[in-house]
């Protein structure tokens, strides 16, 4: 098994087909679309490819470490930049294939006039350690 993160980009990413920006979305719009992101998740957690899922709000600071006895440095919000993650999936599945096609199902979730959004979704392999050589 191999686990990915699947990041839905609100801004930054290529162009969606239906690209209406959500906060322009009806109500009934906004729900369906939340109801078609927790259906996905249930039925990945019945097949055991679920891993965890969460929306996130735009705004977000950066943080840094400033040296031995000083505060953290800080800045920001940024919720103003060209890039802006909406939430992220984590998946466990057995292959890259699986994992391009999962995130293929996940783009076509209903947006404006309850059309599939056909959204560009980032996929990133979580990083693992290299395989341990024995002789």
């Amino acid at each position: 098994m191999a686990k990915y993160l699947l990041l839905k980009h609100y801004r930054g990413a290529p162009d969606a087909v239906n690209n209406v920006p959500m906060d322009r979305w009806t109500p009934e719009e906004v729900t369906a679309h939340i109801k078609y992101m927790n259906d996905f998740a249930d039925r990945l957690r019945e097949s055991g490819e679920f891993v965890d899922a969460q929306a996130l709000a735009p705004e977000g600071t950066f943080v840094r470490y400033d040296g031995e006895g000083r505060p953290p440095v800080t800045d920001g919000p940024f919720a103003e930049t060209k890039d802006l993650i909406a939430g992220w999936m984590a998946i466990d599945v057995d292959s890259y294939e699986r994992a391009v096609e999962l995130a293929g199902l996940l783009s076509a979730a209903p947006g404006a006039n309850g059309e599939p959004i056909h959204e560009w979704l980032e996929l990133r392999p979580f990083l693992t350690e290299p395989p341990t050589i024995t002789e």
